[in-house]
C-alpha cells in the first residue's frame, strides 16, 4: 500500500503479530532513504529491516517472507534524537510561554511546583513528553530527570520511558529546593543494577548534575566526586546550565582535574570562553545546544553556540529543554538554530565585503540525528540509517500539501515537515507510530490523566 495511504491497517497487524521474532523481516521499499550516513547520504531504493536491525539499503532488495512495506512518495530519515529535556514537567505545558529570564523559571518551576510532585506525577509529565516525542519523531530522548526526591519517583520516570517504548536516556539528578530523601546519587547504583542489566536495551543510564553551585548548592554541582560516582556506575554525565564566566571557570577547572571526555555532555554552553571552547575540543567533551531556549529564555548572550562549536571541530547535538515555555519537537530547533546562525551570519559580513559562513539543511539534521546520538553516548546504535545499527527511523510523507513536490529531501526534512506528514515511527524496528498516530495510547484517559496531575501540582502549596 502506498505511503500516503499510511500503510493500512492490515499491514500493522502483521507487523504486530509477528514482533517478538527475532528474524522478522519488514522490507521497505521505492522510498527516497535519507541515511544520515556521510558514506551513504540520500538512497533512492529500498531498505531491509531484520529483527530490531537495519540489515541492508539498496536497489530492488528482496527478502523472501519478509512484510513489506511501500513506501513510494515518502522519505525514510533516521529517528531524531533529542539531547536533553525535562520530562517530568510536561503537565504544565507552556504554562509560562512568556518567561522573563532563567530566575522566573526557576522560581515558579523548580522552587515551586517540583516541590509538590507525587511519584505518579512523575510517570505522567514522562510518558506525556515520551509519547509527543514519538508522535514528533523524535525517537531517542535524553530526560535530564531533576526531581529525584525519592526512590519512587525515579522508578516512576524510568517506568515511563519504557511504558512508551522510545529509545530513552534517563539522566538521573536531585532536585534544586524543597524536602527529598538525599537518596541521589548513592541510589544511581540500585537504578542501574534494577532497570539498566543490559547493554542490549531501550533505556540507558547516565548521570545528571549541574555546571555550578549558585542555583542549588555544591552537592549537584559537577566536580571530581561526582565523576568518580559516574566513573564506577560506567555511565556518562550530562551537565546543565553550563553559561556565562562561571560556566568557563567550571569547564577550565573540570579540563585541570581531567573529568571532561567524550561520556562528558555539556548543556547550552552559552556565553563560554574561547579558552573553555578550546579545552571542550581537546578533551572531546560533547555539547547540546537548546536553541529556542537560549533565545527565548535569554540565556547569557541568548545566542545558541553554533558556531563557537564549529570553530573548534565539535558538532553538537539538539535538545528541547522545557515545555513550560517551549515548543515540544525538533523540528522547531533546527529552524530556530538555521535562522539564528544565518542571520548571525550574513549580519557580521554586511557592508564588509567578507565572506559569509552559513550552517546549511544537513548540517541542522546531523545535529538532530547523528551527533544527538553521540552526544548521548549512542552514536554506534542509533542516529542514521546505516546497516548494522538499530531500526529508528521515520516514514514521512513527500507529497503532502505542504510538501510535494519532492526537489530537496533534506531541505523537505527540516523546512517543510512535521508531526503530520509522519505516518509511521519504528523504534528497534518496532512500530510506535502507524498511519499518523501514536499507538497503544487512550487519548480520553490519557487526557484525564494530565489533567488531574496538572491540578494536583497547580493547587498544591510548595513546600
Amino acid at each position: 500500500m502506498h505511503a500516503y495511504d499510511t500503510t493500512g491497517a492490515a499491514l500493522l497487524d502483521q507487523l504486530r503479530r509477528r514482533s517478538a521474532d527475532p528474524s522478522r523481516r519488514i522490507l521497505f521499499t521505492g522510498a527516497t532513504i535519507v541515511t544520515m550516513d556521510p558514506e551513504l547520504g540520500t538512497v533512492h531504493g529500498d531498505l531491509l529491516v531484520e529483527g530490531d536491525t537495519i540489515a541492508a539499503i539498496g536497489p530492488h532488495l528482496t527478502a523472501d517472507g519478509a512484510v513489506v512495506v511501500d513506501a513510494s512518495g515518502a522519505l525514510l530519515a533516521p529517528g531524531l534524537v533529542d539531547t536533553h529535556r525535562h520530562a517530568w514537567e510536561t503537565q504544565l505545558r507552556r504554562i509560562m510561554p512568556d518567561v522573563d529570564d532563567l530566575g522566573g523559571y526557576v522560581t515558579a518551576t523548580l522552587a515551586g511546583y517540583a516541590t509538590v510532585y507525587r511519584p505518579e506525577d512523575m510517570y505522567t509529565g514522562t510518558r506525556l513528553a515520551a509519547l509527543t516525542a514519538l508522535d514528533s519523531g523524535i525517537t531517542t530522548m535524553l530526560d535530564f530527570s531533576h526531581n529525584s526526591r525519592t526512590r519512587e519517583h525515579s522508578d516512576a520516570a524510568i517506568e515511563a520511558l519504557r511504558d512508551t517504548g522510545i529509545r530513552g536516556v534517563h539522566a538521573s539528578m536531585g532536585p534544586h529546593f524543597g524536602e527529598w530523601d538525599r537518596q541521589w546519587p548513592a541510589d544511581l547504583t540500585r537504578l542501574r543494577d534494577r532497570y539498566f542489566s543490559s547493554a542490549d536495551q531501550l533505556l540507558t543510564l547516565r548521570l545528571a548534575t549541574l555546571a555550578t553551585d549558585e542555583i542549588a548548592g555544591p552537592a549537584l554541582a559537577y566536580g571530581p566526586e561526582l565523576a568518580r560516582v559516574a566513573a564506577d556506575l560506567g555511565v556518562g554525565v550530562s551537565v546543565d546550565a553550563v553559561f556565562g564566566a562561571a560556566g568557563s571557570r567550571a569547564v577550565l577547572n573540570w579540563a585541570e582535574q581531567g573529568i571532561l571526555g567524550p561520556d562528558v555532555t555539556l548543556i547550552h554552553a552559552t556565553g563560554l570562553s574561547t579558552e573553555a571552547w578550546k579545552a571542550m575540543a581537546e578533551s572531546g567533551t560533547t555539547v547540546a545546544l537548546a536553541p529556542t531556549s537560549d533565545a527565548q529564555i535569554g540565556l547569557e548572550t541568548a545566542i545558541p553556540a553554533v558556531d563557537e562549536a564549529l570553530a573548534v571541530g565539535i558538532r553538537p547535538g539538539l535538545s528541547i529543554d522545557v515545555e513550560v515555555a517551549l515548543a515540544g519537537d525538533l523540528f522547531t530547533q533546527m529552524r530556530a538554530l538555521l535562522a539564528i546562525q544565518r542571520m548571525r551570519a550574513v549580519n557580521a559580513a554586511y557592508g564588509t565585503g567578507g565572506d559569509v559562513s552559513r550552517i546549511t539543511t544537513y548540517d541542522v539534521l546531523d545535529f538532530a540525528t547523528l551527533q544527538g546520538a553521540r552526544t548521548n553516548g549512542l552514536g554506534d546504535v542509533t542516529g542514521s540509517l546505516t546497516v548494522g545499527k538499530k531500526a529508528d527511523l521515520l516514514v514521512v510523507r513527500a507529497e503532502d500539501i505542504n510538501n510535494m513536490p519532492l526537489n530537496d529531501p533534506v531541505g523537505t526534512l527540516v523546512s517543510g515537515s512535521d508531526a503530520r506528514n509522519i505516518t509511521a515511527v519504528f523504534v528497534d524496528g518496532q512500530p510506535r507510530k502507524w498511519a499518523g498516530e501514536v499507538l497503544d495510547v487512550n487519548l480520553a484517559e490519557l487526557r484525564a490523566e494530565v489533567r488531574a496531575s496538572r491540578d494536583h501540582v497547580l493547587n498544591t502549596p510548595s513546600t
